[in-house]
């Protein structure tokens, strides 16, 4: 009798550190998913006291990183935005410092000052913790049937559910747009993944201002580039899969300070862009953008983020200061990847 209650112990302690040792369910698909918005960007005016009022260029991209398991449920979730203004004066010269990196909502943490106007005290990268939260092991048909309500003209779609009401006040809408975009682009992923990681690198530096000389006239652009990567990582900190997308999202001037883009247009990625974009007649391999990312994320694979980091490159003209230059990706890919390994590397740091 002893005999068989020992064993029975000794199987109830087995079967104890088992469940112990499991990480939750398993990543079975990644997908990035992204809205860009270019709508609060305004014009050069005059207000009622006859001053100048500049104009500026705002560029918001919401940006989720998500793991689903084989049924479709969020297993992991990252969402971040990267709301990005280029600001003109009168004379529609830059004000702003286009060499400076760009900060997403996340990054600048308690800077971004949400917590003083907000009714429950918290921050933005509070909040969206608390929504990340709620809607891990949710499908995404859950998700988008959240109950919402409209607290003010601004914020039309704030969670109106009792699980956050005392935690989210911030209008949810283009989240859950992008997670549901992250879903519809999920791809499949190796067994092994085990954590996720959302980088972004976003740049203005190819912003211009207003000039006009005898030949040639330029009209004010504000261009932000916000690359964005959503990397699975193994146990060891290989990468499993990686995607990269950017968003080159142009606000265009005329010479009065007027928007002439179109405000309520949707805009699309390289990737969305596909052949649209226009590279492959103009490459010396004529690949287009998004064939060449592809071989660049089937090329991280495998691979440590010291590894990637290490990869050598070379300098093809002043605006490629650094194409691959290993024998893997010559005839694969001329584009110049800096910001790509960035995105990864950063994903790799924030992974969870």
């Amino acid at each position: 009798m002893r005999k068989v209650i020992s064993t029975l112990v000794v199987l109830s302690l087995a079967l104890l550190t088992l469940a112990g040792c499991q990480s939750g369910p398993t990543i079975a698909k990644i997908g990035l998913g992204h809205i860009t918005s270019i709508s609060k960007s305004t014009d050069l005016t005059v207000d009622k006291d006859g001053n100048v009022v500049p104009p500026v260029a705002q560029v918001d991209t919401v940006i989720a990183a998500v793991a689903f398991d084989k049924n479709g449920k969020v297993v992991k979730v990252t969402i971040d935005t990267a709301q990005t203004k280029v600001n003109f004066d009168k004379d529609l010269q830059i004000t702003s410092d286009i060499k400076a990196e760009g900060k997403t909502k996340v990054e600048l943490g308690d800077q971004y000052g949400m917590a003083k106007a907000s009714s429950i005290k918290k921050e933005w990268y509070q909040q969206i913790a608390e929504l990340e939260k709620w809607m891990v092991g949710k499908t995404v048909d859950q998700i988008k049937a959240m109950k919402t309500k409209q607290r003010d003209a601004a914020h039309p779609a704030v969670p109106d559910v009792p699980e956050l009401t005392s935690l989210v006040t911030i209008t949810v809408q283009d989240y859950i747009a992008a997670v549901e975009e992250a879903y519809k682009n999920a791809v499949e992923v190796p067994k092994g993944a085990a954590t996720l990681g959302l980088g972004h690198i976003v740049k203005t530096d190819k912003s211009v201002g207003y000039s006009k000389t005898d030949t040639a006239e330029t009209l004010p652009v504000a261009q932000v580039n916000t690359t964005m990567a959503a990397v699975a990582f193994d146990k060891n900190g290989k990468v499993v899969r990686a995607l990269i997308d950017t968003a080159q999202t142009k606000v265009q001037y005329d010479k009065d300070g007027k928007v002439t883009s179109d405000k309520t247009a949707p805009v699309k990625t390289k990737k969305e862009l596909g052949d649209q974009y226009g590279m492959a007649k103009a490459s010396s391999i004529k690949k287009e953008w998004y064939q060449q990312i592809a071989e660049l994320e089937k090329w991280m694979t495998g691979k440590t983020i010291e590894q990637i980091k290490a990869m050598k490159t070379k300098q093809r003209d002043a605006a490629h200061p650094a194409v691959p230059d290993v024998p893997e990706l010559t005839s694969l890919v001329t584009i110049t990847v800096e910001d790509y390994l960035a995105a990864v590397a950063e994903a790799y740091q924030k992974a969870k």
